[in-house]
């Protein structure tokens, strides 16, 4: 995993990688602030799955990022939309009006307290030609992003193809859920083609790598393993946690690297588009193979055809399995997708930072992008839900979708 990584990195950083502009973080960043308003809607009022998340994270930040380059004289490529200013708009108005017209958009049901918010924030800025030229900014930028994923493919069919046959993925206990198949099809953002980065699949039943596989997740991620130490057992269930840590981490980097508004824009805009398109690929990889989860594997494995496999009937994994197949891992391409524009943004690897889970109630520490990467591809094993195999692929292409979208987009003019 490493290797690979370390090999896409090499090829991308040294010749591209410009530190972002630093610029004293002004009082109240109002693209952190209305970054949290929209985590308040997607996640703490919706409660959006993952493959949901990533959608709309990307969609308000895409138009976010657009209004606060457009006001500064467009020294970025426009993402979506590009429209006329003079730059004496306000920037706190158009960020507040784009994220608000996007998450009306998204959450009609939460319309009056959405309005509430925004109200209450307008407020907060006085009142006049710039306030009223920000908010013509914000809401033509939110407008453009609602128009270009009109028909995206999103909420469409649901399930992924169920198989019987060894090696087929179906929908596993407790829950057996079977969900997110459409997310295989969602028009990217970016990405010329959901199946860009094809991997070449999970190893045959039959290899060594798979054997490797399977019995390292039966020793280490079952429900009663006695080879997890604490720590792992607390990284698998920080890193399941559907309260992302990762927007955490992106608001905190934003701080402590002290971020202008703008390149706090352009840092959410290209972090949260990067994730939803390696979601987009990763899901369309999970349909493409339909490979079955550990869990079906270890309590299967008298049926692999594979001699150095044994079958546990009643082996259980330690949290609770996803209802989408095995690979890639929508976590590690998410991840490696995340901590590789991280490192891209800011041109260097080394940068401490943390962030603490609701469900566990604990705070986890990182000093290095790919540090994190690396432990979140060991947690899902940990965990149980998924073979490393599947873990490594996913991180390569996020890392791959990330690289694609620093050269493509985003970039200064």
């Amino acid at each position: 995993m490493k290797r690979a990584l370390a090999l896409i990195m090499a090829a991308v950083l040294a010749p591209l990688a410009v530190p972002a502009a630093a610029a004293a973080a002004p009082a109240g960043n109002s693209v952190i602030t209305w970054n949290l308003n929209a985590q308040t809607a997607i996640w703490d009022v919706a409660r959006e799955n993952p493959w949901v998340q990533s959608r709309s994270f990307a969609m308000v930040q895409g138009a976010v990022y657009d209004a606060v380059n457009a006001i500064a004289g467009k020294p970025y490529q426009p993402f979506i939309a590009a429209p006329r200013t003079t730059g004496r708009e306000s920037t706190d108005a158009a960020v507040a009006a784009a994220s608000y017209r996007v998450l009306t958009a998204l959450y009609p049901a939460q319309s009056d307290r959405l309005k509430a918010q925004y109200d209450g924030y307008l407020a907060g800025i006085p009142d006049g030609r710039a306030e009223r030229g920000g908010v013509t900014v914000g809401e033509q930028t939110a407008a453009a992003m609602l128009a270009s994923r009109a028909g995206d493919g999103a909420f469409g069919v649901e399930e992924f193809p169920v198989g019987t046959a060894p090696g087929q993925w179906r929908p596993t206990p407790p829950t057996f859920a079977n969900s997110g198949a459409w997310s295989a099809d969602l028009k990217a953002f970016v990405l010329p083609r959901n199946d860009i980065f094809r991997t070449a699949g999970p190893p045959a039943l039959t290899s060594a790598a798979y054997t490797r596989d399977l019995n390292e997740i039966k020793a280490i991620g079952g429900a009663t393993s006695t080879l997890r130490t604490a720590d792992q057992t607390d990284a698998a269930r920080w890193w399941h946690d559907r309260k992302l840590g990762q927007w955490e981490i992106n608001r905190q980097l934003a701080e402590t690297q002290r971020l202008s508004v703008l390149q706090s824009a352009r840092l959410l805009a290209m972090v949260n588009v990067a994730a939803s398109d390696a979601n987009t690929a990763c899901f369309n990889e999970k349909r493409h193979w339909g490979f079955w989860r550990p869990v079906t594997a270890v309590q299967l494995a008298d049926t692999d055809g594979n001699p150095d496999t044994t079958a546990d009937p009643s082996w259980m994994p330690l949290l609770i399995t996803p209802g989408s197949p095995d690979y890639t891992s929508g976590h590690a391409c998410a991840t490696g997708s995340n901590m590789t524009i991280l490192r891209l943004f800011f041109g260097r690897d080394d940068i401490a930072f943390h962030a603490t889970s609701e469900a566990t109630g604990t705070t986890r520490y990182y000093t290095s992008f790919s540090g994190a990467l690396e432990e979140l591809i060991n947690a899902r094993v940990w965990g149980g839900i998924h073979f490393r195999s599947a873990d490594t692929a996913g991180a390569v292409v996020g890392a791959k979708t990330s690289v694609y979208l620093y050269l493509n987009e985003f970039r200064r003019r």
